[in-house]
C-alpha cells in the first residue's frame, strides 16, 4: 500500500524515547518539551513556541490571547480542516467564512476586507479575530492579510498547521501572525505522534500560554486557580520523539519538495491534469500534500473516482477538504464568496477546487519509483472506460 503521508522515522526517535523513560520523565513537562521548545525557536528564527498536545489546541490558545469571547465573530478561511474553526465554537465565538483565491486556494484578502467592513455594518462591530490557513504547505498572502488585519486592529492568528518549514517572502510560516499554530499529528511533516504547538511573539505571551495550558495553576504550594485553563501540554516521550523528528526536519521538507518537482514533471503529460504549485517567487510551499486539480471535461473522470481507481491497486490519496460553508454544522455561517457563475452550481471557489482536487501520495519516505508507480497508476484510472 502506498500509503498518503505516513510517518518517517529514521533519526534517534528510539534513543530519546529511551532516554526519557529511563530518567521517569513520562509525564508532561520534562526536559524534552524544553528542548523540543528551543530547537523550534532555532529552526523559525523567530517567536517562542510554546509545544502542546495538539495544533487544534495551538488554535484555541492563539484565540484566548487574542480575547475571543462568547458572542464574537471571528473571520476563518472556509476551504480548511474543521480544526481551523472549531476552536472558535469553543469559545462561544461565530464562525465568519471567507472564500479563497484560485492562485493559492487559501484565503482571498479583497473578501477579507469585504467581509470587515459588512460585518462592521451588520453587528456594529469588528470580528474579534482573523485566522488564516496556509492550505497543504501553501502559504497565504500574509503581506496583505496582515496589512489589513493591522489596518483594523484585529488579531491575527495563523493556521500554519499544514505548513512547518514553508516560507513566505523568507519568513518561514507560523510566525507572521499574532499567534502560530503547528501541528505534530502523524501525518504532518514532522510528528510527536500527536501535539502542536503555538508561535508567540513574546516571551511574556509564551510564559501567559503555558500558564493557560497547564490548568492556569497559581504558583502556590496548593491547588488554585482564579482563570479557567486547558490540560493542553505536551508530554515529555512525545517531545522525545519530536526532539529526533526536528533534526531531519529541513531534510523532510526538501524531500517533499523533490516529490512535487517529480509529480510536477511526470504529470505534465496528462491533458486535464494540473499540479498545484507556488505562484510567484515570494511562495515556497513545504508541499506537505502534493495536490492536483482534474478537468472532467478532458479526463472523463472526476476526482473520486480516479481515488476510487487507485485504492483498488493499493494506492491512498484524498479528496481536498470539503470547504467549511458546506457543512452541515455551519450551513447557517455567514459566508463570503466572489464567485458571480453559478452555472455550475457552485458557491465558491472553495466548492469548485473541492469538485476537482485530489492529494496524492507526499510521504518524505517515498522513492522515486513509488511516485512513478502513482503516475502510471493515475494514467491507467483515466483512461479506462
Amino acid at each position: 500500500m502506498i500509503k498518503l503521508s505516513l510517518p518517517h522515522l529514521a533519526g534517534k526517535e528510539k534513543e530519546y524515547v529511551n532516554q526519557a523513560i529511563e530518567s521517569t520523565w513520562i509525564v508532561p513537562l520534562g526536559p524534552f518539551v524544553d528542548e523540543f521548545e528551543h530547537r523550534l525557536d532555532s529552526y523559525l528564527g523567530e517567536g517562542r513556541a510554546v509545544a502542546l498536545s495538539a495544533g487544534t489546541a495551538a488554535i484555541h490558545l492563539g484565540l484566548v490571547m487574542a480575547g475571543v469571547k462568547t458572542g464574537d465573530e471571528v473571520i476563518c478561511q472556509s476551504l480548511t480542516f474543521s480544526a481551523s474553526c472549531n476552536p472558535i465554537v469553543y469559545l462561544g465565538g461565530k464562525p465568519v467564512f471567507i472564500d479563497s483565491e484560485k492562485d493559492t486556494w487559501n484565503l482571498d484578502p479583497e473578501l477579507l476586507e469585504h467581509a470587515i467592513e459588512d460585518r462592521l455594518r451588520i453587528t456594529g462591530n469588528l470580528p474579534a479575530a482573523i485566522v488564516a490557513v496556509h492550505l497543504y504547505g501553501m502559504p497565504a498572502k500574509m503581506d496583505r492579510i496582515t496589512e489589513i488585519a493591522s489596518r483594523y486592529g484585529i488579531p491575527l492568528v495563523e493556521d500554519a498547521a499544514e505548513a512547518l518549514g514553508s516560507e513566505y517572502n523568507g519568513r518561514k510560516c507560523g510566525t507572521l501572525g499574532n499567534f502560530g499554530a503547528l501541528s505534530f499529528n502523524g501525518n504532518k511533516i514532522i510528528t510527536t505522534s500527536g501535539g502542536g504547538a503555538l508561535i508567540c511573539r513574546t516571551e511574556e505571551e509564551a510564559d501567559r500560554v503555558r500558564f493557560l495550558a497547564t490548568q492556569a495553576r497559581e504558583n502556590r504550594p496548593y491547588y488554585y486557580h482564579k482563570e479557567l485553563g486547558y490540560n493542553y501540554r505536551l508530554s515529555n516521550i512525545s517531545a522525545a520523539i519530536g526532539c529526533a523528528q526536528i533534526e531531519e526536519l529541513q531534510t523532510r521538507v526538501e524531500r517533499r519538495r523533490q516529490i512535487h518537482a517529480i509529480y510536477r514533471q511526470l504529470l505534465s503529460q496528462i491533458d486535464g491534469v494540473t499540479v498545484h504549485d507556488n505562484p510567484s517567487p515570494e511562495f515556497n510551499s513545504n508541499f506537505w500534500l502534493s495536490t492536483i486539480l482534474i478537468d472532467k471535461a478532458k479526463t472523463g473522470k472526476t476526482p473520486d473516482e480516479i481515488r476510487q481507481s487507485l485504492l483498488s491497486q493499493g494506492i491512498e490519496t484524498r479528496l481536498l477538504w470539503r470547504p467549511m460553508n458546506m457543512q452541515p454544522i455551519y450551513q447557517n455561517c455567514p459566508y463570503y464568496t466572489s464567485m458571480a457563475d453559478n452555472q455550475t452550481g457552485e458557491t465558491g471557489i472553495g466548492e469548485w477546487l473541492f469538485d476537482r482536487g485530489l492529494c496524492l501520495p507526499s510521504g518524505s519516505s517515498l522513492t522515486d519509483n513509488d511516485i512513478s508507480v502513482v503516475v502510471d497508476s493515475l494514467k491507467n484510472a483515466i483512461s479506462m472506460k
